[in-house]
């Protein structure tokens, strides 16, 4: 199992912060680094936020190994069209290793704040199997595309140049939801990325979405399976508990039955091994504390030797 790291864009990321984080998680010799796609939290206070395609422009030049990518960006933020184009040019700028996430929305706040039109939980679904019928359509065949659906009406649409990887970056679909999400990862994505749940939990969904995948004629092997969780990792008990209060909690039992990593080195590689035999080949953990590098380096040399 791959270990990676997530980063909360909207909870304070700057130009420096992001800088910083990047290098580590290249030189540390993390698998990939990916970030959030949100312009506030869902809460006050406002924070920095830095632009989600803007900051992987920059990764895409400046890292050389490590995979990434948005978990995710919301079709309610960006045009279908203007999102493949991006990813796609992204994606040849970094030599083929960006994953695009792609996402319904979600968070009503920003929404509000920023003139985005969300729609009901209905609507989002239909908008977002529009766009992905586009976005896949688009980076798989070379011949133009023309789909006239509720929410989009493309007439002959082309992506010049043609994607340097066969087929585009690969498509994740995050999500755990049984009835919505999963039957769109078995027609579109290329990757399932769950969203915290205890091993138990995804190993149930995973198989569902084996079930899906043969219904579509498709090989269950075809889909990667990844996890997003959170993370409190400490060298010592003090430590755990301050990473605790980012998730304004105080038992960590509880937490660990909500899908999260806690604890320090051997309750980490034991939790982390329950999600590798439960069918996770990359695991992103939230990291919070986006200015703990040293924390970062202690994490990587706690998990790394281990499970890469």
């Amino acid at each position: 199992m791959d270990i990676a790291i997530m980063i909360e864009g909207q909870d304070g990321l700057t130009w420096t912060r992001w800088q910083r984080i990047a290098r580590a998680v290249e030189d540390l010799g993390f698998a990939g680094l990916y970030r959030s796609d949100h312009f506030t939290n869902m809460n006050p206070p406002d924070k920095e936020s830095l632009e989600l395609w803007v900051s992987l422009t920059w990764l895409a030049s400046h890292t050389r190994r490590i995979d990434f990518g948005p978990l995710v960006s919301p079709v309610s933020f960006r045009h279908p069209a203007l999102l493949v184009r991006m990813a796609s040019a992204v994606d040849d700028l970094s030599g083929g290793r960006l994953t695009l996430g792609v996402g319904a929305g979600w968070q009503v706040r920003e929404h509000e704040h920023f003139s985005f039109d969300l729609l009901d939980m209905a609507g989002r679904f239909a908008r977002l199997e529009e766009a992905l019928e586009y976005i896949t359509r688009l980076l798989r065949q070379d011949e133009p595309v023309t789909l006239h659906g509720k929410y989009y009406q493309f007439n002959e649409a082309v992506l010049l140049p043609r994607p340097q990887r066969p087929g585009g970056p690969p498509i994740l679909i995050g999500g755990k939801g049984p009835t919505r999400t999963l039957p769109l990862v078995a027609r579109y994505a290329d990757e399932w990325n769950g969203t915290f749940m205890p091993p138990t939990t995804y190993a149930e969904r995973s198989a569902r979405l084996d079930d899906l995948l043969r219904a579509q004629g498709r090989d269950p092997k075809s889909v990667r399976r990844s996890l997003m969780t959170g993370l409190c990792f400490g060298r010592t008990d003090a430590e755990i508990k301050h990473k605790m209060t980012f998730y304004q909690a105080d038992n960590a039992d509880e937490l660990i039955s909500y899908g999260f990593v806690v604890g320090s080195d051997s309750a980490v590689l034991d939790q982390l091994g329950a999600f590798a035999e439960a069918g996770v080949q990359r695991i992103m953990v939230q990291w919070l504390e986006q200015d703990d590098l040293n924390g970062l380096e202690a994490f990587a040399q706690a998990v790394l030797p281990v499970f890469q």
